[in-house]
């Protein structure tokens, strides 16, 4: 790396094909890069490779969700190969397992993925703020595996922007490890939360029914776990250790439920891997002493996780079957999203003294199929185990699965089910599963 890094207009190709033609390099092997993601997803970056495709060695690029437009989103997946470390609503159209394929993984184990290069890079796309005066950028909304990918990648390109929080914690990166930077002034992509029905509000409150003052929370993302953080705002003395938050946990900061008082690790810290919401959300983290981004493998660790008491993991599922198999990532073959921080998360929250794991969704999809099932979808991935699952919450009520025997579980759930899918499920389980 060089300790100049050069500001262009638009990215110099060259070091790219010479990375490409290294002698070390394995026949055919395409030249791979890393995105950042969420809120830093460097949207000039990418605009700048879609418009010199044609001039790129053959190239593969490796993120997490991006927050790219669709018509970024369909140039890219024509431009290069992608591999999706998680699916997001963007380019789930263009996943076809081969120029555009899913990678599954843990999210805390996808910085090892990159350190021991068991995926090598060679080259890292990030969206940093602007050095402050010791030389330092800030990885701003997304530290997550970006760090790793920083340090691990032979050649660094940045988009510098002031709009980029400076935020405390792991994702500080000395501008001398970028090789070329594009300075841009540019609003980071927003997330709105999505508004709240009635189901949802249910779902929230009976969540909120069984969460004590002074838990640690871990939430996901969706409608449903923001309506239970929203369901919060009359506890006490709550904490956050979360993969991620947003504006309903910003929320329950600014109420003065959640001070992390009570928590082991980093007390009195609001701590993640990435956020993304509003602008709103992001001026709160900027340069803020009380939140700090760490890096994956360290706030997904189970074991760093069930330090905090009453752990509170908030997760949701596309489907469980009766004895308790939860998918979330796929529809039957089709993946929808990834494996991410679910399985991190609810096993830490089962080894935290008091905590509770807790799977959270809506009896019913959207388009009205029943969530609960007498099995999964054919080719489905079990994301969270029969093994690991402890409550389960839908709008109709609240069941701990923990010391169920099967045939109890399947009466748990089946209470949990539309009351219109009951005798359905029913049936199922004297018919089928026996």
């Amino acid at each position: 790396m060089t300790n100049n890094p050069k500001q262009y207009v638009k990215i110099d190709l060259q070091p790219f094909h010479s990375l490409y033609s290294s002698s070390s390099r394995a026949i055919g092997e395409p030249l791979r890069i890393f995105v950042h993601a969420g809120a830093a997803t460097p949207l000039v970056l990418l605009r700048n490779l879609v418009d010199q495709a044609s001039s790129l060695p053959p190239c593969e690029i490796v993120h997490l969700h991006t927050e790219t437009p669709p018509d970024l989103s369909e140039a890219l997946a024509k431009a290069v190969r992608i591999v999706n470390l998680f699916v997001g609503k963007n380019l789930r159209r263009y996943l076809n397992y081969d120029s555009v394929d899913y990678l599954p993984i843990f999210l805390s184990e996808t910085p090892s993925l990159f350190r021991l290069r068991r995926y090598p890079l060679d080259v890292a796309f990030v969206h940093l703020s602007p050095p402050d005066r010791h030389g330092y950028c800030s990885l701003g909304t997304s530290v997550d595996c970006a760090r790793a990918a920083v340090e691990s990648a032979k050649y660094v390109v940045a988009q510098i922007n002031p709009k980029m929080p400076r935020v405390h914690g792991d994702g500080l990166i000395h501008i001398s490890k970028v090789s070329q930077f594009i300075e841009v002034d540019e609003a980071l992509p927003e997330v709105p939360s999505r508004p709240q029905n009635e189901v949802a509000k249910r779902i929230g409150e009976n969540v909120a029914s069984i969460v004590e003052d002074g838990s640690t929370l871990q939430a996901g993302i969706g409608a449903i776990p923001d309506a239970c953080m929203a369901a919060l705002k009359h506890h006490k003395n709550l904490g956050i250790h979360s993969e991620m938050w947003s504006d309903h946990a910003l929320e329950l900061i600014k109420s003065g439920a959640v001070d992390n008082s009570q928590k082991v690790v980093h007390p009195g810290k609001t701590v993640s891997t990435f956020v993304t919401g509003s602008r709103a959300l992001y001026d709160y983290i900027d340069d803020n002493p009380s939140v700090v981004q760490l890096e994956a493998s360290y706030v997904n660790q189970p074991n760093v996780i069930a330090r905090n008491p009453k752990v509170v993991a908030i997760n949701s599922c596309v489907e469980i079957d009766l004895t308790g198999q939860v998918c979330a990532d796929s529809i039957g073959s089709r993946i929808i999203s990834g494996v991410g921080g679910q399985m991190d998360f609810m096993r830490g929250a089962a080894l935290s003294a008091g905590g509770k794991p807790i799977m959270a969704f809506s009896s019913r999809s959207e388009k009205g199929y029943s969530r609960i099932v007498s099995s999964l979808k054919a080719r489905a991935g079990v994301t969270t185990t029969r093994s690991h699952i402890h409550w389960v919450v839908t709008e109709y009520g609240a069941k701990n699965l923990v010391g169920l025997t099967l045939r109890r579980r399947a009466e748990a759930l089946i209470s949990l089910a539309h009351p219109e899918d009951r005798e359905r499920l029913k049936l199922a389980w004297e018919e089928e599963l026996r």
